[in-house]
């Protein structure tokens, strides 16, 4: 899993991405707000840890950010203010979590593990990613008012990148999922892939289900892309 660390205290930052690398996340990081948006846009990230006050751009406006572009990657704020407001303002802005400097490493260590526990929000078994609809419970997936038919192994791994909405998911975390213990051919995931997007996303002129070179794909809202 891949872990974000964005801070503009270059010492505290690399101290965080040590640790959090003894931990066994693969760990990148930014040194500004701009640079932190940058990459977490991209959709790399299974987390976030995102501090506030930073030149370029602060930390609130990251995140909002990316939830306006559709980007769900979960997000903890670091702040050395004090005061509710604060707390408030992340929340607002879209952060899952908020942590107030000082605070101890295990904290923020038990924390992540917490916002990588949670599911997608889920209501009644339905996703939804913008205007695309997945019913996990009756296998049914339409985009407005329209029905789409995806059925077998396509279905799987659309449910399982809606379930992850904005968060990249690799090619061979969904090889594992389609064709558990039957196959080691990344291809395979390619296909589907292919074919989900002449299904849920040619007929409409969008381009949801987005590829992540090197990393693999998500699914997004990409509405305000177009």
């Amino acid at each position: 899993m891949r872990i974000l660390v964005v801070d503009d205290e270059r010492a505290f930052a690399d101290i965080l991405a040590t640790g959090l690398t003894a931990e066994g996340f693969a760990v990148d990081t930014a040194y500004d707000g701009r640079s932190g948006y940058l990459l977490a846009a991209t959709g790399a990230y299974t987390a976030i840890v995102l501090d506030v006050m930073m030149p370029q751009m602060n930390g609130f406006a990251v995140c909002a950010r990316l939830r306006a572009e559709g980007i769900a990657t979960p997000v903890i704020v670091l702040t050395a203010k004090q005061g509710e407001y604060d707390e408030i303002e992340a929340l607002q802005s879209g952060a899952d979590d908020y942590l107030r400097k000082p605070f101890r490493y295990p904290v923020l260590v038990a924390r992540l593990h917490a916002l990588l526990r949670r599911p997608a929000a889920i209501a009644d078994g339905i996703v939804t990613v913008g205007d695309l609809v997945v019913d996990a419970a009756r296998r049914r997936v339409s985009r407005g008012a329209d029905a789409i038919e995806v059925v077998g192994r396509e279905w799987t791994i659309l449910e399982t990148l809606a379930r992850a909405a904005g968060t990249v998911v690799s090619k061979e975390e969904l090889l594992l999922e389609a064709w558990p213990g039957e196959a080691d051919d990344v291809n395979l995931v390619e296909a589907r892939v292919s074919s989900l997007r002449r299904k849920i996303d040619a007929p409409f002129g969008r381009q949801s289900l987005q590829t992540v070179r090197g990393a693999g794909y998500r699914l997004v809202d990409d509405r305000a892309q177009r």
